[in-house]
């Protein structure tokens, strides 16, 4: 039998995520103007490559929370993103409290578990809301702005 070493989080690369996610998501809140519903068009030249939608769910003193979903030009059978991100204005902090259904996240699971969450959920969801953000920004433009028409 092997025995695994129990996973540790990396408690600064974690750290980093949250603010560099705060950083993120404060852009992509000036890109679009407005915090209300609202939606920023993908573009990658005249190609229209999705869009990406942002609620904002609850405002209160010190955080708000935000519901983020892309749709795909490409058709129904990509596998969009769909997260609730809680901003922390006090600490300057952004992270992902809910994905596909789950929530409560933990910093670190027991493998094998009964949802087979891996070791580094938590960790592995942040960081990819890093890279959706990066794409957002890179490819964004605020849907304030007419609309590209999409074929499909």
């Amino acid at each position: 039998m092997v025995h695994r070493k129990k996973y540790v989080p990396d408690l600064k690369r974690m750290g980093a995520h949250f603010e560099s996610n705060f950083r993120r998501m404060q852009r992509v809140l000036n890109l679009l103007g407005s915090r209300e519903h609202t939606a920023i068009s993908l573009q990658d030249g005249e190609h229209f490559l999705g869009r990406v939608t942002v609620k904002l769910l609850e405002e209160s003193r010190y955080t708000d929370t935000f519901l983020l979903e892309q749709t795909a030009a490409a058709g129904k059978w990509l596998n969009n993103p769909s997260m609730t991100v809680r901003v922390y204005h006090d600490a300057s902090m952004a992270e992902v409290i809910n994905c596909a259904g789950y929530s409560r996240f933990q910093g670190s699971n027991r493998y094998p578990n009964q949802f087979m969450h891996h070791p580094d959920e938590k960790s592995q969801l942040n960081a990819f809301l890093a890279e959706w953000l990066d794409f957002v920004l890179k490819y964004g433009c605020s849907d304030l702005l007419p609309f590209p028409s999409s074929k499909m």
